[in-house]
C-alpha cells in the first residue's frame, strides 16, 4: 500500500499535468538477457483510470508473479487509450551497445503508438535520442509511476511469450526457464554448444566457441521478424 500512494501522489503532482494531458509510460524489458531482443511498451492510460489500476495490482513488473502479470497486461491492454511493443534485434543490440539498443526500441514503441502524446515518461536516466515528442526521465519510474508500471507489465508480458515461442527452436538453452537471461544450465549450454544465432554475442558469456551445432541451429533457425507477435 505504501508504494501504492506513492505512485499515485507523483502522478497527481503538477510537473506531470497527468490529468490534464496524454502522457506515456516507456519501459523496456530483456535488457540483461544474454538471448533475443530487448522490448519496450508505450502506454497511455486514461487518467480516469489510475486508480483502479494501482487498485487491482499494477506495479513493478519485477514484484508480480508470471501469472498476475498475464492478467494485468491483458487488463492494461483493454482500458488503454494506446499501447504499443517496440523492439530491438539481437544485431542492434550487438551492433550499438545494449543501451542505445534499448532507447531505439522504446523509440519505436512511442512511434507506433496511434495517439501522440504530450509527454513520455521514460524509465531510467537516459533520453531518448530524437524524440520529437518532449520527455521526462524518472529514476525506478515502474516503482513510481503507474503508467510507467503498467508499460513494464506489457512488455515483459510480450518478451515473455516471444522467448516461449523461440525456445522450441532452441530447446538445449532452457529458455522457457530463463526467458534468455544468464541462469547457470543456460551458461552450461552455452560453453557446450556455443551461442545459437539470437545470443548476443557482444555479451561476455556468448563469446565462447562457436560449435558445428551452433552451426545448424543457424542454418534452420526463424528470424525474430517471422515470429514477432
Amino acid at each position: 500500500m505504501a508504494m501504492q500512494a506513492k505512485q499515485l501522489k507523483l502522478l497527481e503532482a503538477p510537473d506531470f499535468l497527468y490529468t490534464q494531458e496524454l502522457i506515456a509510460g516507456v519501459d523496456e524489458v530483456g535488457r540483461g538477457a544474454l538471448f533475443g531482443p530487448v522490448v519496450a511498451a508505450a502506454v497511455i492510460l486514461p487518467p480516469n483510470k489510475l486508480s483502479s489500476l494501482v487498485q487491482v495490482g499494477v506495479a513493478d513488473s519485477k514484484q508480480l508473479s508470471s501469472g498476475q502479470r498475464q492478467q494485468l497486461a491483458g487488463h492494461i491492454r483493454t482500458v488503454a487509450i494506446a499501447c504499443q511493443i517496440g523492439l530491438a534485434s539481437v544485431a542492434e543490440i550487438d551492433r550499438l551497445n545494449i543501451l542505445q539498443a534499448s532507447l531505439l526500441a522504446m523509440h519505436r514503441a512511442i512511434l507506433k503508438l496511434q495517439v501522440q502524446p504530450s509527454l513520455c515518461l521514460i524509465d531510467g536516466n537516459q533520453k531518448i535520442p530524437r524524440l520529437a515528442i518532449a520527455q521526462q526521465t524518472l529514476v525506478k519510474g515502474d516503482q513510481n509511476s503507474v503508467a510507467i508500471a503498467a508499460a513494464s507489465i506489457v512488455a515483459k508480458v510480450w518478451r515473455d511469450q516471444f522467448i516461449a515461442r523461440l525456445a522450441a527452436h532452441y530447446p538445449a538453452y532452457d529458455l522457457l526457464a530463463n526467458k534468455g537471461y544468464g541462469t547457470t544450465r543456460h551458461r552450461q549450454a552455452l560453453q557446450r554448444l556455443g551461442p545459437s544465432p539470437l545470443h548476443r554475442r557482444s555479451f561476455a558469456p556468448c563469446r565462447v566457441r562457436e560449435s558445428s551445432t551452433a552451426s545448424v541451429l543457424e542454418a534452420i533457425a526463424p528470424t525474430c521478424t517471422q515470429l514477432e507477435l
